[in-house]
């Protein structure tokens, strides 16, 4: 766990005021810049000492291969992993000839600010050499989200007790060496020197490199230019295969500065050529060069100030979780605001974690934060899933199978998981992406996405879920042979959360069919096709235990023998590290929420009864062995009205990578788990659903919370909803009319209109207990939780 006493809980920053070694590297996924085109880990600017050096573009992979013991049919042969491309951020100072390096001489002060409303990383050295010269050293970087190739750093030097002669080396760096590879499954691959050098050149200030990849065949280029202030200036450039360097020295007196400003520019492609691609960062550089620092800092915080007043979520009474969902909605924009035609990984672009590799975490989790926040860039993620829909449907046919079979892991399209029957089988990507459709479709009103994209998407999940399931002699739909969201189940039969969510499919594509029927030759779709899909959903197969009063996870679940918690040591978590998955298979212990999942996206399919045996049966079942499941708990927790339990879980997933709750955040931030805080406080403590009928709230707030507000876009409009103890607010802020419903009341608002209504006080949940040591930390005393054991 991070118990790095430096950071500050601020409501609008991240800061360390001191550097701590011991986690360096999870320090610099904490401090990453990002766009969601290019990523900047936050490595210290000289380059050295680092945990894990990162830059990296949106699709720029290289292939590996992936070897089998004994290979079979419909193995993938080779995998995508992402790739650190050449590295622009460093900057390296020489003071009278010593190499500033914070692990010599002596740090009199070390201070790192990720200024949330700015969006700039900015640092404060002060630093006394081996020889006895002090030096302040200020720093500031960015990542356009207006100039989405751009990256930038000013840097500015001042000697503080006496004259000193000082050298900047601004440097262009490929294939910097990685740390060696984890035994970690959820690590990723490292691959050696994977650039391959075309071209290099200097021109004045400016140097640019071109690389190639060996086995993708992809091209990147970076360039770097500068401005350099300052008095008795010289500066020299020189370029080499992997490396460009411009060097600049001065002599400066006590108090006098030396700024440097570097612009970086990235392009890549698999189709374009070098001198295209030279003309293209070149010219990417006169547009940074054109704004100049003062315009790319001034459009940043614009670009920001309009996300914020749109986006922002305020919680009084916690500054914890009021840092930590600003810090969240931060990093959800990094990964998604310019990620235009490639995939939202499930790290964004802040570490190597999972090679780099989308999964079903986007479209399940982020997606429907962002539909209320940027809907634009849902639009963009699934524009990306509909350009890769040929791979998908040749996977199906490859699986014997009709329609589309998403990959559970990819950056291109292509599958990249190896057979693993928690991966190979779970269909259950195709169930998020229709449902993240669904949302869009409901969100936003933009009827050409429904009637193309939408269409395509829904049409061709909803025949893979025909294509798997059958009929049983009892007409009933069954769908056997899945891994639903609990990866320690496998290959079950009638995966509950499977079959309510192809259920959802099958209805959303009768009725988006029905909407457009011109698009049907199209994509050869008939009328008895769509009642086969009606039919399936009618009759889909949902698996009740009578005997216990329970939904069992799938057919069969609640007669297996239940795991020895008791008897498994706290080290032993995460269980995958230490126990055979065919011994997980066949026991009652689940990794991350299932049912509970289920019942967060598909409550109407369960009665208020249900929904608090299911949770009661379930929560004693599960030990979060995935960052995934505690804002499902904490939602569904809320639901039942056990709201201390609901706040617990808030803490959790919004602590996950702050204090690195699951130890590897050094590979890069949990995406969905950042995702989760904005979920457990909006969807959990505001009840926002986006169902059928519209928008629905159900307010309420745990202890530990004295107001709750946030924004919400739907159609065109935008609502501001403000949850207080006795009354919830809700205000029309931009749009002409809304209609909403207020915990099952109408309430129509129009223009800059207010309506108050009553705060919900749901009556007392139900007391339940968890696998032993597995209970998320108390985070309201006397609360349901238990204070968690010091890591």
């Amino acid at each position: 766990m991070i118990t790095h006493p430096a950071f500050t809980v601020e409501p609008w920053s991240l800061r360390a005021t001191s550097l701590d070694f011991e986690v360096l590297a999870q320090t610099e996924s904490l401090f990453t810049l990002s766009n969601g085109h290019l990523g900047w880990r936050g490595n210290l600017d000289e380059g050295d000492p680092h945990g894990l050096p990162g830059s990296y573009l949106a699709g720029v992979y290289e292939v590996r291969p992936m070897p089998y013991a004994e290979p079979a049919y419909g193995y993938p042969d080779s995998g995508e992993t992402i790739i650190n491309i050449t590295d622009g951020k460093v900057v390296r100072l020489l003071v009278d000839d010593e190499p500033f390096d914070v692990r010599r001489g002596d740090i009199l002060r070390h201070e790192q600010e990720l200024d949330l409303r700015a969006g700039v990383l900015r640092r404060t050295v002060e630093w006394r050499s081996p020889a006895g010269r002090t030096v302040r050293v200020v720093t500031t970087r960015l990542v356009s989200f207006t100039q989405r190739a751009i990256g930038a750093i000013r840097y500015e030097v001042t000697p503080l007790d006496g004259p000193a002669r000082v050298v900047l080396q601004s440097e262009l760096v490929a294939n910097e060496p990685m740390p060696k590879p984890e035994a970690d499954p959820r690590a990723a691959a490292v691959l050696s020197e994977p650039l391959c050098s075309e071209e290099n050149f200097v021109h004045g200030t400016g140097v640019q490199l071109i690389h190639t990849t060996g086995e993708s065949d992809l091209r990147i280029a970076v360039a770097m230019d500068h401005e350099v202030f300052g008095p008795h200036v010289h500066v020299e450039a020189d370029s080499y295969p992997d490396l460009g360097r411009v060097t600049v020295s001065s002599r400066l007196g006590p108090g006098e500065c030396l700024h440097l400003v570097k612009y970086v520019s990235h392009a890549w492609s698999a189709r374009r050529t070098a001198p295209a691609m030279r003309d293209q960062v070149a010219g990417e550089l006169t547009l940074a060069h054109e704004s100049g620092w003062d315009g790319l800092v001034s459009e940043q915080r614009e670009y920001l100030d309009t996300f914020w007043e749109r986006a922002d979520v305020i919680v009084d009474g916690d500054p914890e979780v009021q840092q930590a969902v600003r810090f969240a909605l931060f990093h959800i924009l990094q990964a998604s605001a310019r990620a235009e035609g490639v995939a939202i990984a499930s790290k964004g672009l802040t570490g190597r974690g999972y090679d780099g590799h989308a999964f079903w975490d986007s479209e399940m989790f982020v997606l429907p934060v962002l539909a209320f926040v940027l809907p634009h860039a849902v639009a963009d993620a699934l524009r990306w899933r509909h350009s890769t829909l040929d791979r998908a449907r040749e996977r199906a046919r490859q699986l014997g199978l009709t329609g589309a079979a998403f990959p559970w892991r990819t950056i291109t399209g292509r599958e990249c998981s190896g057979y693993w029957p928690a991966g190979a089988a779970a269909f259950h990507v195709n169930a998020a992406i229709a449902r993240a459709v669904i949302g869009y479709v409901r969100t936003d009103g933009d009827a050409e996405f429904e009637r193309t994209i939408g269409l395509d998407l829904l049409v061709e999940t909803a025949r893979l879920w025909r294509s798997l399931g059958y009929f049983d002699e009892d007409a009933r739909f069954r769908i056997d042979g899945v891994t639903g969201p609990d990866e320690y189940s496998a290959l079950v039969r009638n995966n509950l959360y499977t079959n309510l969510m192809a259920r959802e499919n099958f209805i959303a594509a009768v009725a988006i069919v029905e909407r457009h029927p011109d698009r049907m030759p199209d994509l050869g779709v008939t009328d008895e096709e769509v009642g086969g899909w009606r039919t399936a959903a009618d009759r889909m197969y949902v698996p009740y235990d009578e005997r216990r009063g329970v939904h069992p996870q799938s057919s069969g679940f609640t007669d297996r023998q239940v795991w020895d918690f008791a008897a498994t040591p706290p080290e032993h978590y995460p269980l995958l590290l230490h126990y055979p998955y065919f011994d997980l298979y066949r026991k009652q212990v689940v990794k991350q929420a299932d049912v509970v999942l289920a019942m967060q996206w598909v409550p109407d399919a369960f009665t208020a009864e249900q929904k608090i045996r299911n949770f009661s049966y379930y929560e004693r079942l599960t030990v979060r062995d995935s960052s995934l499941s505690a804002s499902s708990q904490a939602v569904v927790a809320a639901d039942v009205g056990a709201l201390d339990l609901a706040y617990d879980y808030l803490g959790e997933t919004a602590l996950i990578d702050l204090r690195d709750l699951e130890h590897n955040t050094s590979d890069g931030l949990h995406l969905a788990s950042l995702a989760g805080i904005w979920i457990a406080l909006v969807q959990g403590f505001g009840g926002a659903r986006r169902r059928r009928a519209g928008l629905t709230f159900r307010p309420t707030l745990p202890r530990g919370i004295d107001k709750l507000a946030f924004g919400v876009t739907a159609a065109g409009t935008r609502l501001r909803v403000e949850i207080g103890r006795d009354e919830t607010r809700y205000r029309l802020v931009a749009g002409d009319e809304l209609t909403l419903y207020h915990d099952d009341t109408e309430v129509t608002l129009r223009s800059n209109e207010v309506r108050v209504m009553p705060t919900v006080r749901p009556p007392a949940g139900p007391i339940v207990t968890q696998p032993a040591g597995r209970e998320p930390a108390r985070r309201y005393p006397g609360g349901a939780g238990k204070s968690a054991p010091a890591d």
